[in-house]
C-alpha cells in the first residue's frame, strides 16, 4: 500500500472540517477525490502534506506515519504536490521553474534526468523553456506546475483541481499527461470538483461532502448511484 488514510479529522479555527476521512492509493493507481467546492478536498491534501494539523486518525505513507512531520520531510519522502491555482514563479523562466525541485530533494536520478522526465509529460513546454512565468497562459501554467512537481521525482503526486479554469481545448492535454505520469510508474491522487472532467481511466473515486467520504467505487458505480450524483451536481 502506498498511501493509507484512516479516520482523518481536521479542525480549522475550532471548526471541524474533516470527519473521519479514509482513503487509499496503491502503487500505480489514479485515485480521484471528487466533491463540490468547500467539501474538504483541499483540506485533505493540506493535511497529507503537513500544512494542517490533524486532530485524529492516521496518514500512513509506505507504513510510516506522516503526522507531525515537516512539509519538506514529507516531500523528501516522495510526495509531490500541486496546489489549487497552479502558481508559478513569474520572474523565473519555465526551465528554472521546473528545475527548482531538483535542488531540494535527493534522488537516484540526476537533475537532468528528472527535468527530462518532466518535459516528457508535456513536450510542448520545451518550446517555452526560456519564456518567463508571467508570459504563460492558464493552461501553460498548469502544465509547468505539474512538471515542476514531477521534477521532485515523487512516487505519489497530489494534484488539486488539475482541470479547474482551463479551456476545453487544453483538457485532453492534461488528461493525457496524467496517463503518461502513470506510465512512468507513479501514483496520482487527484482532487476535482467537476465530475465530468475526471479521466475515464481512473482506478477508483471517493466522493466527499461536508468533510466526509460518502461513496467509494469506480466511475461507473458512482454514475449508477442517483443519490450520490445529486450531491456531486449540487442538486438538493
Amino acid at each position: 500500500m502506498t498511501l493509507q488514510i484512516e479516520g482523518l479529522n481536521v479542525s480549522i479555527m475550532r471548526n471541524r472540517v474533516l470527519h473521519g476521512v479514509s482513503l487509499r492509493v496503491s502503487p500505480g493507481e489514479l485515485v480521484c477525490l471528487v466533491g463540490r467546492n468547500g467539501a474538504g478536498k483541499t483540506t485533505t491534501f493540506r493535511a497529507i502534506m503537513g500544512f494542517e494539523a490533524i486532530g485524529g486518525g492516521q496518514i500512513l505513507w509506505r507504513g510510516k506515519d506522516l503526522n507531525k512531520l515537516a512539509t519538506h520531510r514529507i516531500a523528501a519522502a516522495g510526495l509531490g504536490y500541486t496546489p489549487e491555482g497552479s502558481d508559478v514563479f513569474g520572474d523565473l523562466t519555465v526551465e528554472d521553474n521546473i528545475a527548482l525541485p531538483t535542488w531540494t530533494r535527493k534522488s537516484t536520478k540526476s537533475a537532468d534526468e528528472r527535468i527530462e522526465a518532466a518535459y516528457a509529460i508535456f513536450p510542448k513546454l520545451r518550446s517555452y523553456a526560456h519564456r518567463g512565468g508571467q508570459q504563460l497562459s492558464g493552461g501553460e501554467r498548469k502544465m509547468v506546475s505539474i512538471a515542476r512537481a514531477l521534477a521532485l521525482d515523487p512516487e505519489l503526486l497530489l494534484l488539486d483541481e488539475a482541470f479547474e479554469g482551463l479551456s476545453p481545448a487544453i483538457l485532453p492535454t492534461i488528461s493525457n499527461g496524467l496517463r503518461s505520469i502513470l506510465d512512468q510508474g507513479r501514483s496520482v491522487l487527484l482532487a476535482e470538483s467537476n465530475f465530468y472532467h475526471l479521466p475515464r481511466f481512473a482506478d477508483r473515486l471517493y466522493v466527499i461532502e461536508r468533510g466526509a467520504i460518502i461513496f467509494e467505487g469506480t466511475r461507473e458505480q458512482v454514475e449508477a448511484d442517483g443519490a450520490t450524483m445529486k450531491v456531486i451536481k449540487g442538486v438538493e
